[in-house]
C-alpha cells in the first residue's frame, strides 16, 4: 500500500486528501521508487482548479509530476535515459502522474539518477522548473552578448531563467520584489522592481534595447512591456500569457505543446549534469508533510517566500 494524494472534485486545495492505494510490483520497462520528496508545482493545483476543464472521469486525479527517491523493484529490461535502472539507486522521476505519494510506479524513461550533490528536496523541485526554462531560451534563441529581460525572475521558473541565461553569456535584467533583488544580483542578474514606469527603468538601464524577453508571470505589465522594447516578437517568449500571445503574435511554450515536451525531455540529462555542478540551483523554500499538500498549494496561490515548495512523505 501507499499514501497518495488526490483531488477528489474540482475546486481549491480544499478537495485534496490522502487516500491509501494498492502498488503493484513493476512490469516490465517499470521501476517501483520509494519516494523521499516530491516537488509541488503551479499546474499540480491548476489542474483540478477546472482552468483546464472539469472531466469527471478523471476524477479521483492523483497530483504531482516530478520526484525524489530511491528504486525499489524493477521490471524487466527497465531502462533510463542514462541506461539500466537499479535496485537501490537513487534516481529523480520526471513527467509522470501521482508523485504525490510514498511510493510511485513508473516508467524507466521517467527515471534520471540523482547527483549526490543535490539534496531529496533540491532534486525533487529541479527538473520541471530547469526544463522550462531551457525551452524559453530555446525558443527566444539567447546567446552570448544579448541582453535579456526576465519577468518573474525570482520565481521558480524564473530563476533559473535568469540562471541559465548568464551561463549562455547573456546579460540579464530581472523583475521581482525589492526584497528578492540581493538574491538576483547574488546570481549577476541586474534586478528592477515591476509595477508603475517598469518600461522606463528598463530602458534606463538598457538604452541601447532589449534583445529578447522571458515572461513567467503572464501579466498584461510583462507584455505590454516586453512588446514596447522588443523589436523582434519571436524573441517574446511567455510560460503563461497564452492568449496574449496568440493575439499579439509571439511564442508561448508549455501548455500541452509537442515541441515544448520533446525539447524538455531531451535536455533532461544536460540539466541535471549542470544542477550536479552547481551551474544550476533551485532555492527550496519550504517543505510541507504529505498530509499538508492542502497547504502547500494554499500558501502556493498566495504571496510566498522565493524557491520551491516540496513535500516531504
Amino acid at each position: 500500500m501507499t499514501r497518495v494524494a488526490v483531488a477528489t472534485a474540482f475546486g481549491g486545495p480544499e478537495v485534496v486528501e490522502i487516500v491509501d492505494e494498492v502498488v503493484a510490483q513493476p512490469a516490465a520497462g517499470q521501476v517501483l521508487i520509494e519516494i523521499r520528496a516530491s516537488g509541488v508545482n503551479p499546474i499540480d493545483w491548476k489542474l483540478y482548479s477546472g482552468a483546464f476543464g472539469s472531466d469527471e472521469s478523471t476524477l479521483p486525479m492523483r497530483l504531482g509530476s516530478e520526484a525524489a527517491g530511491v528504486v525499489e523493484a524493477v521490471g524487466a529490461g527497465a531502462t533510463g535515459p542514462a541506461g539500466p535502472i537499479s535496485v537501490g539507486d537513487e534516481v529523480i522521476v520526471t513527467g509522470v502522474t501521482g508523485a504525490y505519494a510514498e511510493r510511485l510506479l513508473a516508467p524507466g524513461d521517467a527515471v534520471l539518477p540523482k547527483p549526490s550533490s543535490l539534496s531529496w528536496e533540491e532534486a525533487a523541485g529541479f527538473l520541471l522548473v530547469a526544463g522550462t526554462a531551457y525551452d524559453t531560451l530555446e525558443v527566444a534563441s539567447v546567446a552570448e552578448g544579448d541582453t535579456v529581460l526576465v519577468h518573474g525572475a525570482a520565481g521558480g521558473v524564473g530563476s533559473l531563467v535568469v540562471q541559465a541565461a548568464l551561463g549562455r553569456g547573456a546579460r540579464v535584467i530581472g523583475t521581482a520584489r525589492p526584497e528578492n533583488h540581493d538574491a538576483l544580483r547574488a546570481y549577476g542578474a541586474e534586478p528592477v522592481e515591476y509595477g508603475d514606469g517598469l518600461r522606463e527603468r528598463v530602458g534606463a538601464l538598457a538604452p541601447d534595447g532589449v534583445d529578447a524577453a522571458i515572461d513567467t508571470v503572464g501579466t498584461d505589465e510583462a507584455v505590454d512591456v516586453s512588446l514596447a522594447l522588443v523589436s523582434d516578437r519571436s524573441r517574446i517568449v511567455t510560460i503563461a500569457a497564452f492568449g496574449r500571445a496568440e493575439q499579439d503574435g509571439f511564442p508561448s511554450v508549455g501548455g500541452g505543446n509537442a515541441e515544448s515536451a520533446e525539447r524538455r525531455k531531451a535536455a533532461r540529462l544536460t540539466l541535471v549534469a549542470a544542477a550536479r555542478d552547481g551551474e544550476l540551483t533551485v532555492p527550496v523554500a519550504k517543505t510541507f508533510p504529505l498530509d499538508r499538500a492542502a497547504d502547500a498549494h494554499r500558501e502556493l496561490q498566495g504571496r510566498h517566500p522565493r524557491g520551491k515548495f516540496v513535500l516531504v512523505p
